[in-house]
This record gives C-alpha cells, structure tokens and sequence, in this order.
C-alpha cells in the first residue's frame, strides 16, 4: 500500500489560553474536509506561556493523538519558537498559522491545492488587516526596505501564514543560525511559490505578542540578516566624507599659498564639522557593531530553544 502523505500544522504561542481551543476546533474541521486522503499532525511550541496555554494544549493532546505539544524553558523569540516548530515536524508539507485567528485556517485547504499544483510555498497575502494606520504604513514602509536591501526578493503583503513542503524543511535543517529570520530564509531558497491574498481579522481573545520595540527589533533581524547593504552603505558615505574634507584641505591650502587668502577663525565650522564626524563614526560603528554581535552570538553555539516539558506523543504509547 502506498503511504498516506502528512500534513504538519505548526502554532507558535504565548499566552493564548483562550485561543487554543478555538483553533483547534477550527483546524480540525479543515482536517476532516481531507482526511480521505492525507493524515495531519498539529504542533504547538509554547514560548514559556504564564497562563493556562499548556495546560489546554496538554488537554488537547490527551484525546487527540494527532497533537503534540512543546514548552519551552524560557522565552526564547518569536522566530525561534518557529524554527523549533518546522525542525519537529513529521510531515511532508508543513503549515504554519498563528493562534489568535487572524489567519483564517478554513484558507488551508487553498495552501493544499496550491501544493498538491507542485508549489514548494505557498504564503498568505494580507490585502488589509484592522490595525491603525500608523502601524500599517511602518510595516508597508519596513517590507519596502528591507525588499530594497536584500539579496533575496521577499513577497510584500506576506506574514507568516504559509505552506512549505518536505524540500523546504529539509533545507532548514542544514542552516545553523542564532537569528533566524524565517520569512526571508524561506524566501532565499528560491523554487516556485505562490501567494493567495486574504483579508486578516481581528485578534480572537488576547492582546497582541508584538509591541513596538519588538516589531523594530524584528526588523532590524530581517535587515541584518539578509543584507550587507548597510555595511557598504557605511563604507561609501565614510569615502564620501573623506573626499570632501579632502576637497576642503585642497582649497583651503591652496587659498592660503597661491592667493594669500585670510581665513578667520572658523569655530562654528569646525565645531559642525567635529559634531558631524562624531555622529557618523557612533552611527558606522553601531552598525559594524551589530554585525560583529551577531557573529559573537554564532560562535558560541548555544540551543535556538530549551525544551522543558512536551506533550505524551500517543502514536508512540503501546495500544492499551
């Protein structure tokens, strides 16, 4: 008999409590619309929730054989919580979809059709999504730049709502990264992906996991990580100041030499000038320097995340 194909549905949470059972009411329906011909396992990675996250997914999982669950020792990110996901799951496609219901899981079965065509990934596009128009505009704004500035073409308008298949998974397994930046190493692998638009919803119960601070620390990872634009970025402006004081060093000799020019005392000059070489030396150095940290980080080869207790996996327990 030829193996059925698994389906992998990875959740990342943080207290979320009052979602869990929502969603995986939600999902299930959307497994028993293709349990004809796929099997499904649902993984949660819990990121050291204070609440009664874990104690629901433990709930889940002891009547339901197809959901394992994962808690982590400490909090450990965000995309680390992620990779941990794709790096335990079985299948030969893996989803991963957000527990406050934002994400519509009834779109799954678009994400299968398009895989099933022989898309390697398959992402959500977020046509609008109720948030303030501050907040919408910085993230079009962040997209637009980090696009700009990497290597890597990344889908606008993508979170991290998708599919990816088996291949995909695989070749996250051989990447060792102590920042990961999972949307955009997706993205560098290249092969055919597609994307489906969608509209985002409003947050079942909770608050949202991501402030501002977070939202820019994000940022600065996908930048960071994909590009070393701002590196060259330091480089040209440190010639092009160079040049221009070069330039002034010329003119000013030669004025004084060849014309006998007076120059007065200069003090406001030179003051803007030492002001304006301090802050490009502080802004290059701090750019250099968050390079150079992460690479302090890689080298010490520490865990992405700590396990500190999982679910009883069923489908390994002796028929009773």
């Amino acid at each position: 008999m030829t193996r059925r194909q698994l389906i992998s549905i990875i959740v990342p949470v943080l207290n979320e409590e009052n979602n869990v059972v929502p969603l995986y009411e939600r999902v299930t329906e959307v497994m028993r619309a293709h349990d004809a011909r796929y099997d499904f396992e649902l993984l949660f990675t819990d990121n050291h929730s204070s609440d009664r996250t874990f104690a629901q997914i433990s709930r889940i999982a002891a009547s339901d054989r197809r959901v394992r669950g994962y808690r982590f020792s400490k909090n450990f990110g965000f995309q680390r919580s992620i990779f941990t996901g794709y790096m335990k799951a079985r299948g030969d496609a893996v989803i991963q979809i957000d527990a406050d219901l934002q994400d519509p899981p009834e779109l799954i079965s678009q994400f299968i059709a398009k895989w099933e065509e022989g898309n390697d990934v398959v992402y959500g596009i977020r046509r609008s999504r109720p948030e303030g128009w501050f907040l919408r505009t910085a993230r079009r704004s962040f997209y637009r730049l980090i696009d700009s500035l990497s290597e890597d073409s990344l889908p606008r308008g993508a979170g991290d709502f998708r599919l990816v298949s088996r291949r995909i998974v695989d070749l996250m397994t051989e990447v060792d990264d102590y920042h990961p930046y999972i949307r955009g190493l997706i993205a560098s692998f290249g092969f055919d992906q597609v994307g489906i638009p969608y509209d985002r919803q409003a947050r079942a119960s909770g608050e949202s996991k991501f402030s501002l601070p977070r939202l820019l620390g994000l940022a600065v990872d996908g930048i960071l990580v994909h590009s070393i634009v701002p590196l060259r970025i330091a480089t040209f402006v440190g010639l092009i100041m160079a040049l221009i004081m070069l330039v002034a060093a010329v003119v000013y000799i030669s004025s004084r030499i060849l014309f006998g020019q007076e120059w007065p005392p200069g003090f406001a000059t030179t003051t803007v000038l030492l002001f304006l070489g301090i802050v490009l030396n502080g802004l290059f150095l701090g750019i250099i320097g968050e390079y150079l940290g992460r690479l302090y980080q890689q080298t010490k080869r520490r865990p992405l995340t700590i396990i500190e207790e999982q679910t009883v996996d069923l489908k390994d327990q002796p028929p009773s």
